[in-house]
């Protein structure tokens, strides 16, 4: 994969935050909620996963301990709204056991362990993959650690910055080998949200390329069967 410049990142960066400003996200109001969130988000929209969030709050069971003692097929029925709400069911009693038995249940213990084997620990866990893992790391426990999503990969690959074909873990790297020094967990969480706001707003399978703010920035690879090799689900 072509090396990227981290002036280019960089301005991609400034002419998002100029078009969107801060996105304060993820929003949540406890690690743990925003870890559920993370996995509620698997394949749906955040508005749905938001509304099985708030169900969970409604029925107080944004709590490892009460939710791990929750039958899980009653634990489904208070997330219906996420869809595939069965298998998500199983992932946040996987999720939750793997908390209590690791870290006694406490987000703020689970902070502490060091970030290579907290993402190693996650990646074995069922249900969960990169994305739903580094999204805990950065957003639930505040570790350095770039989330890439089909946005990410659609919007580089449209600009021309990385092939159509590029792994998570290629992207993940270019970012994180660009977005060094003090400050840059907070640099991450800041990127990754404003990428996400573009996606929704005009990187769509059909694009609105004429009014995003990146319009500017690289040459669009919008050839025809771009969409059908770079295999990206729709959000």
């Amino acid at each position: 994969m072509r090396r990227v410049s981290p002036r280019t990142l960089e301005t991609v960066y400034q002419k998002l935050f100029s078009a969107f400003g801060p996105r304060h996200w993820w929003p949540g109001e406890t690690p743990f909620e925003v870890a559920v969130g993370a996995i509620l988000t698997q394949n749906t929209s955040w508005s749905n996963a938001s509304a099985a969030v708030q169900e969970l709050k409604r029925r107080n069971l944004l709590d490892p301990q009460r939710m791990g003692k929750l039958p899980q097929r009653q634990l489904a029925k208070s997330i219906r709204p996420s869809g595939y709400f069965n298998q998500k069911a199983r992932r946040l009693k996987v999720f939750v056991r793997y908390l209590m038995e690791h870290y006694g249940g406490r987000m703020h213990l689970m902070r502490k362990a060091p970030l290579r084997r907290l993402r190693r620990e996650l990646l074995e866990l069922w249900g969960i993959g990169p994305e739903t893992a580094d999204s805990i790391l950065l957003y639930a426990l505040g570790k350095p650690v770039f989330v890439v999503d089909a946005y990410t990969k659609r919007i580089l690959a449209r600009h021309g910055l990385v092939p159509w074909d590029s792994s998570y873990d290629q992207i993940q790297r270019l970012f994180q080998g660009a977005l060094e020094g003090r400050g840059k967990t907070r640099k991450y969480n800041e990127y990754h949200a404003l990428i996400v706001e573009t996606g929704k707003e005009f990187c769509h399978p059909q694009p609105f390329c004429s009014s995003c703010p990146l319009k500017s920035v690289g040459r669009l690879k919008l050839e025809r069967g771009a969409r059908s090799r770079s295999k990206l689900h729709k959000k």
